[in-house]
């Protein structure tokens, strides 16, 4: 079968592999209709070293399941099936409580490992605790919309949660890409009054404005936390998505948040400290966030789907959808 391999910084693939095949009788292996290319992908795209071995990408996908387990018993051949970027035994504790990504069993698709989801199959560990079956054709005209339900959906409202946004309260969200853009229709879904958002590029600003964002700060470095002030009363933002992960974005949103308040760390880290330690602690700012438990999500947000993201299907250059 194909699959796509990246061997280093812009050296990318589309190679012959082995087929996947049920090795555990918790397996299941899915024919993928749908899948993503991720903003987290541009990393290694940018940076990884050359190290022998290639890449196996891809972990966000929809697909038909080919083959089951002698164990799976929820999931059945022919079921159409949302896969999240990790995979999870769904019974552990942290998995009751919620936290997936954190499963005593679990781990993430887009490895040498388990594979990756760029590809024309996929073999998915603890296929009972992982996929979410939904009750639709692969060539239903909402397999796309659905298709964010296996990250970047569910990580916007992960970042929304964890900043602890709340009704009649005001966030701010760092970043314009396609995580941040479904940061703001998170927190305007929890109901956020002003939703600001932090970027640059005219096309996702307009799309912003659509899903709710009540303000456009365009500036960067201490412009924009000086901006953000004063669109705040000089007070700042009661929640803060943090939806890039480089130091800058960090930095700034740590200027940004009111006292009180809370920033959630979406943007997977390319730093190894938090910048302003001691005002997050003199000014009692919470910190929180990671990879997002999007399976804990999916049944929230799946009636949402219809309405929410007709308008990101058609924007080619911030969402890439693979069709194998």
């Amino acid at each position: 079968m194909r699959a796509t391999i990246m061997y280093q910084a812009g050296d990318v693939r589309i190679e012959t592999i082995p087929d996947a095949r049920i090795q555990q009788p918790t397996d299941a292996v899915i024919r993928i209709v749908r899948a993503c290319i991720c903003g987290s992908d541009l990393w290694p795209f940018r940076l990884k070293q050359p190290d022998g071995k290639g890449q196996n990408m891809g972990h966000e996908a929809i697909g038909r399941v080919e083959a089951v387990g002698a164990d799976v018993r929820k999931i059945k051949v022919g079921d159409v099936v949302i896969m999240p970027f990790a995979y999870s035994d769904g019974s552990c504790d942290f998995c009751h409580e919620g936290l997936h990504t954190s499963c005593m069993h679990g781990g993430f698709f887009g490895n040498s490992e388990v594979g990756g989801a760029q590809a024309e199959a996929l073999r998915i560990p603890l296929a009972d605790g992982t996929l979410y079956p939904v009750p639709i054709g692969e060539d239903h005209a909402l397999m796309a919309s659905l298709l964010t339900l296996s990250d970047v959906m569910g990580t916007g409202h992960h970042a929304a949660v964890v900043a602890r946004v709340r009704e009649g309260k005001k966030a701010a969200v760092v970043g314009d890409g396609a995580v941040g853009l479904c940061g703001v229709i998170a927190a305007k879904r929890l109901g956020a009054e002003q939703i600001i958002l932090l970027g640059r590029h005219a096309d996702r600003i307009a799309l912003a404005k659509t899903f709710g964002v009540t303000d456009v700060v365009s500036e960067r470095g201490g412009e924009a936390v000086e901006r953000v002030r004063e669109l705040t009363g000089g007070m700042g933002v009661h929640s803060v998505l943090e939806c890039v992960g480089s130091e800058q974005a960090m930095a700034t949103s740590m200027g940004i948040v009111r006292a009180g308040g809370a920033v959630s760390r979406i943007g997977v880290p390319h730093y190894d400290v938090i910048p302003q330690a001691q005002p997050m602690f003199y000014h009692n700012v919470i910190v929180g966030g990671g990879p997002a438990p999007v399976r804990a999500y999916i049944e929230e947000l799946l009636p949402d789907v219809p309405d929410g993201y007709r308008a990101m299907d058609a924007r080619e250059s911030l969402k890439v959808m693979v069709q194998p």
